[in-house]
């Protein structure tokens, strides 16, 4: 057992998606499109003698900025592992934004706490007590699915084993803006709100990023989901000719294209947010650097 472990997994902004309810929690969750991208979540976790979860959100210089005690999907996997351990996240992106950090906080934790009690869990059973509880929460339905890798990723099948497309990451980064939360939970838990999403759900992959956003934001247009100031912003882009889309499922905005930046940037704070590369595992021992993934 080691007395401390550490962890990371890169975050995910969903275009489109489409619920698919299963047997079980490991063939339910969604199917669709989404970008799989550099900043995320670091994870530290040691031994405990109860429970005890502390999350951070970090600011551009590394102050603290949000800080929240507890997190009932983290404690949920640590019950069905059968153990107690202090664990601390730390992110830069915003909470219930549609960045998918809550998949990133559980796969990282999960793959931390397997390395501090030595409890043998191959990379696959990781992701699936993740994507598991994800489910199990209705914080996210295939967000640990996308993380297993990296790209634009389409899933074509449910589950962390189901058939995912990936395209390489586009030439340029993407951008996003956010307005404030919007817990996925309540909008997961509607059955009105599921069945017109259902009915917008374009069903095919993206061949390159730029349909990618046009089916993303067809999507959001027909899904009854987008808020009032998401749909402000989207008629900016809109004038200036940027793709854009709703992040799913977040109150904001993501946009690509060289005056992107620009554009977002009379909305508030501006992520500028890299797209990771298809290969290679990104949950790893230690934590990256620099606000997300090594250069």
């Amino acid at each position: 057992m080691e007395k401390t472990a550490l962890g990371f997994c890169p975050g995910h902004i969903s275009g489109y998606f489409c619920p698919v309810r299963g047997p079980d929690l490991k063939l339910a969750g969604s199917i669709g499109a989404g970008l799989v991208i550099n900043e995320g979540v670091t994870v530290t976790v040691a031994p405990d003698i109860r429970p005890n979860v502390e999350i951070e959100r970090t600011g551009a210089r590394g102050e603290v900025i949000e800080r929240i005690l507890r997190s009932p999907p983290i404690e949920y996997a640590m019950d069905r592992l059968g153990i107690a351990a202090s664990v601390g996240t730390r992110c830069r992106l915003p909470i219930s934004a549609g960045f998918g950090l809550s998949a990133a906080a559980l796969i990282a934790t999960v793959s931390a706490l397997n390395r501090c009690f030595s409890l043998g869990m191959s990379p696959g059973e990781c992701f699936e007590l993740a994507h598991e509880t994800e489910v199990a929460g209705m914080t996210g339905l295939g967000d640990v699915a996308a993380c297993q890798g990296g790209g634009i990723d389409c899933r074509e099948s449910v589950g962390i084993s189901g058939r995912i497309t990936r395209l390489p990451p586009p030439p340029l980064p993407v951008y996003a803006v956010t307005f404030g939360p919007l817990p996925s939970p309540g909008i997961l838990g509607s059955g009105t709100a599921m069945d017109q999403v259902v009915k917008a759900f374009p069903a095919r992959c993206p061949t390159s990023i730029e349909e990618f956003f046009t089916l993303s934001r067809k999507f959001a247009d027909e899904s009854g989901l987008i808020t009032s100031d998401v749909r402000h912003a989207l008629a900016r882009c809109d004038r200036e000719g940027i793709a854009a889309s709703m992040t799913m499922i977040g109150n904001g905005i993501f946009a690509y294209g060289r005056r992107a930046e620009t554009v977002l940037s009379g909305f508030g704070e501006v992520f500028e947010l890299k797209v990771v590369p298809i290969d290679g595992r990104w949950c790893t021992e230690s934590p990256r650097i620099s606000g997300g993934m090594d250069e």
